[in-house]
């Protein structure tokens, strides 16, 4: 019996130093997005201007923004879904706290969820079927009076469906 708590306890040891190891790993693992320039126009008639990176592969979409440590006040990145579906989210790993727009296949900003705590792993929920999820620093939203009803026009939010 103590053999095999103590087998227990040297495999739970090495699985424990290969996660050591491998999460540090996992942060620098090079993963590359492209950028393009995406607009918001709000309700009230004003046009706000950012460029974001495309998260549109598996990958990228679980990497998102992870790890970064500052983000220019104009940038920000769109997860594409390809399809319409209810998305969540949250913010393990994720150093920047973040303002989240979630957006129908029109680019109509349905939900907004303002100030996602870092490392945090609450999930946060689309409410509705989105397609595609932009996240600015936080405190953009309110700060420029981003509100549901707005829409994001990119090439990603007007390329023509597959």
């Amino acid at each position: 019996m103590r053999g095999l708590i103590l087998c227990d306890a040297i495999r739970s040891a090495i699985l424990a130093l290969f996660f050591m190891v491998a999460l540090p790993a996992f942060a620098d693992e090079e993963i590359r997005f492209d950028k393009e320039p995406l607009l918001i126009q709000t309700a009230a008639g004003k046009v706000l201007h950012f460029t974001v990176e495309i998260a549109s592969t598996p990958d990228q979409r679980a990497r998102g923004l992870m790890f970064r440590k500052v983000m220019a006040d104009d940038a920000g990145m769109i997860f594409d879904f390809d399809q319409p579906r209810r998305v969540t989210m949250w913010m393990e790993n994720t150093i920047l706290p973040l303002d989240m727009l979630f957006a129908d296949d029109t680019g109509t900003i349905r939900h907004i969820k303002e100030k996602a705590v870092p490392y945090s792993r609450d999930i946060i929920d689309s409410m509705v079927a989105v397609k595609y999820v932009v996240e600015l620093n936080a405190g953009i939203v309110a700060k420029l009076g981003i509100k549901p009803g707005d829409r994001i026009v990119s090439a990603t939010t007007t390329k023509k469906a597959k």
